[in-house]
């Protein structure tokens, strides 16, 4: 069993073997490698695969052909690289390790479902899913265990009480509540007391103008026209007003007309293959409303699609308006596909990306910034609460009252001259006696002062306090407020700055949910993208 990495490198060693019709590679001829293309896969009898492929020259334009061998075939790059491969082996499985296909996945493909015989031994089907044999054995083993420890301690609790067993039971004839064990389906997940009433999921509206299988192409072009606006040059619109255009049966609506002439502007302004066509042909770079038909016409023929080619005579006879909104939306998105190959837009997506960075990293160092700030504050009040406990340590050492240094350096003189004269051991007990009444006497007269004068300092020290307190408190109010408006600012400007809409998720039936900035709706795609909807309430 492959871990998600290991298969994904199992995949591309396989991609890079087993080539397909239209792969484009190098091919080895003359000792010397060159872009090709396979048209046809040649089988010869002895096992060995034959490719018949053409070289190409500049402009990807077929030189000659001729037949190689699947060694003589590089990719210079692989097809697919491992992050899109692992992206794409997430989204089909519904397991891994045993990596297990989507049920209707396997059967579109005609897969089949039934497991290996190398696995059998460990893993069954039950339900429609993948059990593990010995995982199932130790959960039935702990709750037989767990249920025989239970009832034999519950007996014996009921008997000493009631002198029956489980008698409460009995009586209420209420079952036993089975443990749940997680994780389970959503379904079953049971609200709290606190939850809100939750009813059944309204189902979304689907009166679209256009047809169901075009809604896709729809939100496609028009979300990349409102994004690239301003490289397009293009006056931004409602999805509404574009759907209705697509709908409509006028050739030359404004919203159509400049849609279009914006998306070909891209393409000519390239220099790439359309400028190429467009030179041969002598055609102006100037795009009008009367001759942008034409550079429709000459965009379809050198994109060579049969279902849009079909349309050119229509085209050309100056009735674009009576197309179905099929080939409409199937010709925008064909330029929409082909513009973002060019230059321009790459070099506007690689900006944004740069952009986004540059913001990212600004909102990093922002907040380390404020870390650092608070990692300071608390180090200093750590270092003011212990210089406090210091000091009131060394005050009750030394005494608080302030004549203790004078009675201290009296009392020195004394034991000097006692000590010096050699008087008796009397003599010196008699005027610590006398020495401790003058103290007592002095400390007597001056407590009032001093106790008034403590009064007051406390009082102002904490009125001080209080008003620290309060501008404290604003303080971070306002620099709260700050980092907040911050963070907003920081996230419109992200928004701004969005290189391609992702959905929203997944619902438990892999319907994807998408929201675009620009309209105020979620929409609802099935799981085959062959459905969709959308809801506009805040009910909904």
């Amino acid at each position: 069993m492959l871990s998600l990495r290991d298969l994904a490198d199992l995949v591309t060693k396989k991609l890079q073997k087993d080539l397909f019709v239209g792969a484009e590679l190098y091919g080895k001829k003359d000792d010397g490698l060159y872009p090709c293309r396979v048209l046809k896969i040649v089988e010869n009898g002895v096992g060995k695969m034959q490719y018949e492929v053409a070289l190409l020259g500049e402009n990807k334009k077929i030189t000659e052909n001729a037949i190689l061998h699947g060694e003589d075939l590089v990719w210079k790059k692989t097809p697919f690289n491992r992050k899109i491969l692992k992206s794409f082996i997430r989204e089909s499985t519904c397991r891994s390790i045993p990596w297990v296909l989507h049920e209707k996945l396997a059967q579109k493909h005609g897969i089949s479902t039934d497991l290996p015989e190398e696995l059998r031994s460990k893993f069954f089907l039950q339900g429609g899913q993948l059990v593990n044999r010995t995982k199932k054995r130790k959960n039935e083993n702990r709750n037989n265990v767990g249920e025989a420890n239970g009832e034999s301690g519950k007996s014996k609790r009921n008997k000493g009480e009631t002198g029956k067993p489980d008698a409460s039971k009995e009586e209420n004839n209420q079952p036993e509540d089975e443990p749940v064990k997680y994780p389970i389906d959503d379904l079953l997940v049971k609200p709290g007391p606190d939850d809100p009433l939750f009813t059944d999921r309204p189902s979304p509206s689907r009166d679209f103008n256009v047809p169901m299988d075009c809604i896709g192409d729809l939100l496609m072009v028009w979300d990349f026209c409102s994004s690239f606006s301003r490289v397009l040059n293009l006056w931004p619109f409602s999805l509404e007003d574009f759907e209705n255009a697509i709908c409509h049966k006028d050739s030359n609506l404004v919203i159509i007309v400049e849609t279009h002439s914006a998306l070909l502007r891209i393409l000519i302004k390239d220099d790439g293959e359309y400028s190429l066509a467009l030179q041969n042909k002598k055609r102006k770079s100037k795009i009008s409303l009367i001759t942008w038909t034409e550079y429709v016409c000459d965009f379809l023929e050198m994109i060579n699609v049969t279902e849009l080619c079909s349309c050119m005579t229509t085209i050309k006879r100056g009735h674009y308006g009576l197309l179905d909104a099929n080939a409409k939306l199937g010709i925008l998105r064909e330029l929409v596909c082909h513009a973002l190959e060019t230059d321009l837009i790459r070099g506007k997506l690689d900006d944004l990306i740069e952009q986004r960075r540059a913001l990212g990293a600004t909102v990093r160092g922002e907040a380390l910034e404020y870390a650092r700030k608070k990692r300071q504050e608390k180090e200093q009040l750590k270092g003011e609460s212990n210089g406090l406990v210091v000091k009131e340590n060394s005050m009750e050492s030394t005494g608080s009252n302030p004549h203790m240094a004078e009675n201290g350096e009296e009392n020195g003189d004394m034991v000097e001259e006692v000590i010096s004269s050699g008087q008796s051991n009397a003599f010196v007990n008699s005027r610590k006696q006398l020495n401790g009444q003058s103290k007592k006497g002095e400390k007597q007269k001056l407590d009032p002062k001093v106790e008034a004068e403590n009064i007051t300092n406390s009082n102002e020290k904490e009125a001080q306090k209080q008003l620290t307190g309060e501008k404290k408190e604003d303080q971070e109010k306002k620099s709260k407020e700050k980092r907040e408006q911050r963070k907003e600012y920081f996230k419109r400007e992200m928004e701004k700055r969005s290189i391609r809409t992702n959905p929203l998720g997944k619902d438990r039936d892999y319907n994807r949910y998408w929201w675009f900035r620009r309209d105020g709706r979620i929409f609802v795609e099935s799981s085959d993208s062959k459905q969709w909807g959308y809801y506009c309430a805040k009910e909904e």
